[in-house]
């Protein structure tokens, strides 16, 4: 008897089928390398029909070989020595799931070097070290494949590289942490921070360390590998502006709501006058807009072209099955070729790239949404509205509800002011909010946030 878990294989046998195997190594098998193997073994007829060749899992390299696993994987599959791989010529394609930077690296260029082809979901490597990587794989003669580093299962990158080759993108907007867009959704239905991180963790949703996903971080490296590929710009993430939603507070979805506006974690990259724009932060985005009404761990982005105009795409941006999606569909456009012909011609990370200038995040213009904690005196906002006046800041809309009569204290009355601006530049917003936050009047903790144009 066949082993059950190659079933999948009988098809081409049963049919005497001539077809080849490509063979295969996973290096990580986690939960997405899991679900790659899954989809590989569960769907080899699938697989086999559209890359012409039967993708055939031969080795899975792990670190402990005694971890229980997602996946039913065949006797001698499974190994904890790379060098099986390394060592193997007849493995072509490699897909490596390795988290982290340095040891991913430095594997890569080992199986770079060993004559493999490499598939990755692994962001953080592609935006710290692109350009190593790419080089590499040109000067070999190989490829490299990351369509699931980016929004999980939603096909943006070979949107971008391919499909969007006739456009110059103009914008790019994008809810691309399904984590933190998870947490907010939480809080808007009522739970406070803490309580809404844990929820995402019980779920799977956010790490024991969730700090990349909440500070911004997997966001901006993201947005790097995006602007590169739609305007050549070599950026390091690291320099990105970023606020992440770890310090947002339930508050502020509140008067965002009575506002009309709802808040996501945006990535934006969009070209201006000064150069091309690059933050991640919270921000207001209009009720009923398509990126306002993305719920729980989706991933959204919205991309504007000069010809085809503005486009929408929306799905899970991580999880298993979304990312081993992505994964599998790079594995089938490598073994038909398509991945090789499109790394030489793109030449990303490359000094084939357009000169692209950056604009200073002090000249980004936008609106903005400003709430104060102010005494609720004479006076308090004739002085914040001099400020935002020395500043160039016209002011769109205010609330100050009336004090609840609970809210006395002994320095006196405080309530919270809320300010909609017209558009500005984000020097002088910066500028006012610290001057204002100088007042007497006026206690610590203010608040700015982008709004959506």
């Amino acid at each position: 008897m066949v082993d059950s878990t190659r079933k999948v294989y009988l098809f081409l046998w049963d049919c005497n089928s001539p077809m080849d195997k490509t063979k295969v190594a996973i290096v990580g098998v986690g939960t997405v390398g899991a679900g790659v193997a899954r989809i590989l073994l569960d769907h080899g007829d699938r697989t086999a029909k559209n890359a012409g060749t039967t993708l055939w899992l031969e080795t899975a390299v792990v670190r402990d070989l005694a971890k229980p696993r997602d996946c039913d994987l065949p006797d001698g599959v499974l190994t904890d020595d790379i060098q099986d791989v390394i060592n193997n010529d007849e493995i072509k394609v490699v897909v490596q799931l390795i988290g982290g930077v340095e040891a991913a690296r430095t594997i890569m260029l080992e199986l770079l070097e060993s004559g493999k082809d490499i598939v990755t979901a692994n962001k953080a490597l592609i935006a710290e070290h692109g350009p190593e990587l790419f080089a590499k794989a040109r000067e070999l003669g190989r490829s490299i494949a990351f369509d699931a580093a980016v929004a999980g299962g939603i096909p943006i990158i070979t949107n971008l590289t391919q499909c969007l080759a006739a456009n110059q993108v103009t914008s790019l907007r994008g809810i691309l942490n399904g984590t933190s867009n998870f947490i907010v959704s939480q809080m808007e239905q009522g739970a406070d921070y803490d309580g809404a991180v844990a929820e995402a963790q019980r779920l799977g949703y956010a790490e024991a360390d969730p700090a990349m996903d909440v500070d911004g971080t997997d966001a901006a490296q993201k947005l790097a590998i995006l602007a590169h590929i739609a305007y050549g710009a070599e950026i390091d993430w690291k320099k990105i502006p970023k606020t992440g939603i770890d310090t947002l507070d339930t508050v502020d979805l509140k008067y965002a709501e009575e506002l009309g506006y709802k808040i996501k974690l945006l990535a934006v990259a969009q070209m201006s006058d000064d150069g091309l724009e690059l933050h991640v932060s919270p921000t207001l985005v209009k009720a009923g807009l398509p990126l306002a009404e993305v719920r729980s761990a989706y991933n959204a982005i919205s991309v504007e072209g000069d010809q085809v105009g503005r486009l929408f795409y929306h799905g899970l941006g991580a999880g298993q099955k979304p990312t081993a999606s992505a994964v599998v569909a790079d594995l089938i456009d490598t073994a038909v070729g398509r991945t090789a012909l499109t790394f030489r011609t793109l030449k990303l990370f490359t000094e084939h790239n357009p000169s692209v200038q950056i604009c200073p995040s002090e000249k980004i213009v936008g609106r903005y949404y400003f709430r104060f904690v102010v005494a609720d005196e004479p006076g308090v906002l004739a002085d914040i509205t001099r400020i935002f006046g020395t500043h160039n800041i016209s002011i769109a809309s205010v609330i100050q509800h009336e004090p609840d009569e609970n809210e006395t204290q002994a320095e006196g009355v405080y309530v919270p002011l809320v300010i909609m601006t017209h558009t500005a530049c984000e020097g002088e917003a910066e500028s006012a909010l610290t001057e204002i936050n100088d007042l007497p009047n006026v206690r610590p903790g203010s608040r700015k946030m982008r709004v959506l144009n």
